[in-house]
């Protein structure tokens, strides 16, 4: 089956030939625990849930920050299949540049066992909205800088005291979530 696979060393795009069986994506991983994304419309993304603690590169793949190798192919009713985008589509949506927020609360998180796409709850207006920690980062991202020390100081507090960072990740959706109204 054709695949599109990303180098985090390199963060090269090469299109590559896998043989699909049961034990396919953890022989490409060396790993039993994968990710599975779905921000490119009729692809999957799959990427190594171990690379934050192993301190991979990171990457963005259009808006979707990818850590560590990743593999795209097509999708199709819940069925992997060939990728459909071209090399050079997929090429053109991985931004090889991090800024310096995302590095520090990577090298942060790290040291943690949190999972970047790991959904959680917040409220909004009495409804229920599901988001994840890569989330809160995009989102503490764009905000200015006092907001980005604010998160990152009180994520060093957390760390220290060895308290739940997804809880502090929840806390830190919600309070955004009240902030947008």
């Amino acid at each position: 089956m054709k695949a599109l696979a990303i180098d985090a060393q390199t963060q090269e795009v090469k299109e590559i030939e896998l043989e699909m069986a049961a034990n396919t994506l953890y022989t490409f991983f060396s790993s039993i625990l994968i990710d599975e994304l779905e921000s490119i419309k009729e692809h999957v993304i799959y990427a190594d849930a171990n690379a934050l603690s192993e301190k991979k590169n990171a990457y963005f793949l259009g808006e979707q920050l990818i850590i560590g190798d990743a593999l795209v192919f097509g999708r199709e009713d819940f069925n992997d299949v060939d990728a459909k985008i071209k090399q050079e589509e997929l090429d053109s949506l991985v931004k090889r540049d991090v800024n310096d927020f995302y590095k520090e609360v990577l090298a942060l998180l790290a040291t943690t066992d949190i999972n970047l796409y790991r959904a959680f709850e917040v409220q909004k207006n009495g409804e229920k909205i599901m988001l994840n920690t890569e989330w809160v980062l995009y989102t503490f991202n764009i905000a200015d800088e006092r907001t980005k020390e604010y998160f990152i100081n009180e994520l060093k507090k957390v760390l220290e005291a060895d308290g739940d960072v997804a809880v502090y990740m929840q806390k830190m959706a919600q309070l955004a979530m009240n902030v947008a109204g």
